[in-house]
């Protein structure tokens, strides 16, 4: 009866004690799975708080040239813009007054029409003007060389939009090989201590200013085709007039 009774008690300890261990397991998973969950909450909190300013100082010491490179192209293709656009504006009644002046013999009128009209078109039939009675050819040249001027004058900054079109991705992935060549060497100097989450911080800190690059490599590049054609369209009002001037003056007379 003595065994009967030893055997119950070591009965109920052993239950009592698996009781014990499995409410204790069970604990701790819990807990396990909600540190688990606050921690990726924590972490995805953080990662949408992370802020453009934020990546920008990420980026290192190669953002300033870049940000530089920025501000410098914004300038020239919103001053270009409106310059172009005044180019372009062309009056419909000014080719034929100039008409009617040279008809009726009125060059110093219509030299004072062309000083009154501040278009590249103007300064083109003003020098032109300016050389009626010598051959067509010399009359010719001078409105070309004029119009070259005028393209020349148009086209002022356009090689900064095109340098950074190309130069601002070669910073970008500048700055990327150099944080690249860091992160490794914080790696290595870290030995066993190093942690995926360190290298990968690394890695992401360094793209940041390929991505950098490429954004303002990209609006130079769009923001320089878009100021051509712009100019392109303008050269060709510029030999439409030029053409239509040249055809006025090799009129037969009447």
């Amino acid at each position: 009866m003595v065994i009967t009774f030893i055997y119950k008690n070591l009965t109920t300890m052993i239950l009592l004690n698996s009781t014990a261990i499995a409410q204790t397991v069970d604990t701790v998973a819990t807990t396990a799975m909600a540190q688990t969950v606050e921690t990726a909450t924590t972490t995805t909190t953080t990662t949408s708080q992370l802020s453009i300013w934020e990546l920008c100082l990420e980026g290192g010491i190669i953002m300033i040239p870049l940000a530089i490179l920025s501000i410098i192209a914004i300038y020239i293709f919103i001053e270009r813009a409106i310059t172009i656009a005044q180019a372009a504006k062309q009056d419909p009644s000014f080719m034929k007054r100039i008409k009617d002046y040279v008809h009726d013999g009125e060059i110093e009128s219509a030299q004072n029409l062309c000083r009154s009209n501040s278009s590249p078109a103007a300064r083109l039939i003003a020098k032109g003007l300016a050389r009626i009675g010598r051959p067509a050819n010399d009359v010719l040249v001078a409105i070309e060389n004029t119009g070259n001027i005028e393209i020349a004058n148009l086209s002022k900054g356009l090689p900064w939009l095109a340098t950074t079109a190309a130069g601002a991705p070669m910073l970008g992935f500048l700055g990327t090989v150099i944080g690249m060549v860091d992160a490794f060497f914080s790696i290595a100097n870290s030995g066993n201590a190093a942690s995926i989450g360190d290298f990968a911080g690394g890695i992401y800190t360094a793209l940041i200013t390929t991505v950098a690059g490429l954004i303002v490599g990209i609006i130079a590049l769009f923001a320089y085709n878009y100021l051509v054609a712009r100019i392109n369209k303008v050269m060709n009002q510029l030999e439409a007039s030029t053409m239509e001037f040249m055809d006025l003056i090799n009129e037969p007379k009447k």
